[in-house]
C-alpha cells in the first residue's frame, strides 16, 4: 500500500513538474516573441525617423527650383507633424495609418523629381535622392522583417494550448504593416501654374 502511494506521488509530481516546465517555457517563448516584435517595430522607426530627417533636407535643397510645388511641401510638413503626434501618444494602429500618410506624401514628391530631371544635375539633390533611395529600401527590409515576427508571434498566440497561456496573461496578436488604401494607385501631380 505504502509503495503505491509512493508511486502515486511520484506521478502527481511527475506531472506537476512536466506541467510547470512547460509553463514556463511557453511564456518565456510569448514573453520572447514579443520583445522581438517590439524590437523590430523600433527598427521600422528608426528607419522611418531618418526619411523623415532626410526629406526636410531634400525639400529644402529643391525649394528655390520648385516654388510652384510649395503644395507639396506643405503637405510633407503636416504629414510628418502627424507622424509625430502619432508616435506620441499612438497606437501601433496609428502610427502605421501616419505612415502610409506621409508614404502617399513622399511619393508625390518623387514624383516632381521624375518630372523635373534638372533638378538631378544639382550635387546637393542627388546625393540626398540617393540617400533617399536607401532608406526607403531599408524602410522595406524592416517592415519586412517586422511582418515576419508578428506572423511568428500570432501563430503562438493562436496556437492552442499556448493560446490559453497568452490569453492569461495579456499576449495579442498583433497587425501586420500593410500597404495604405489607394497606394495601388499612383500619385497625381499637376504641374500648371
Amino acid at each position: 500500500m505504502r509503495n503505491a502511494l509512493f508511486i502515486t506521488l511520484g506521478v502527481v509530481a511527475a506531472i506537476a513538474l512536466f506541467v510547470g516546465m512547460w509553463f514556463m517555457g511557453t511564456y518565456n517563448s510569448l514573453v520572447t516573441q514579443d520583445e522581438v516584435v517590439t524590437t523590430s517595430w523600433a527598427q521600422v522607426e528608426t528607419q522611418y525617423q531618418r526619411r523623415f530627417d532626410l526629406i526636410p533636407n531634400l525639400v529644402n535643397a529643391t525649394k528655390g527650383i520648385l516654388t510652384q510645388e510649395r503644395e507639396v511641401f506643405g503637405q510633407i510638413a503636416e504629414a510628418r507633424t502627424r507622424y509625430a503626434n502619432a508616435k506620441q501618444g499612438g497606437s501601433q494602429n496609428e502610427q502605421v495609418e501616419a505612415f502610409g500618410n506621409y508614404e502617399s506624401v513622399i511619393g508625390r514628391l518623387l514624383l516632381i523629381f521624375e518630372r523635373y530631371p534638372e533638378l538631378h544635375s544639382y550635387d546637393q539633390v542627388q546625393s540626398l535622392m540617393d540617400e533617399l533611395a536607401g532608406t526607403e529600401n531599408r524602410v522595406a527590409v524592416e517592415r519586412r522583417r517586422y511582418n515576419e515576427e508578428v506572423r511568428s508571434l500570432n501563430i503562438m498566440v493562436k496556437r492552442f494550448p499556448t493560446k490559453l497561456l497568452a490569453n492569461m496573461y495579456g499576449f495579442e496578436e498583433r497587425l501586420f504593416f500593410e500597404a495604405s488604401v489607394g497606394s495601388e494607385v499612383p500619385p497625381v501631380v499637376d504641374l500648371t501654374l
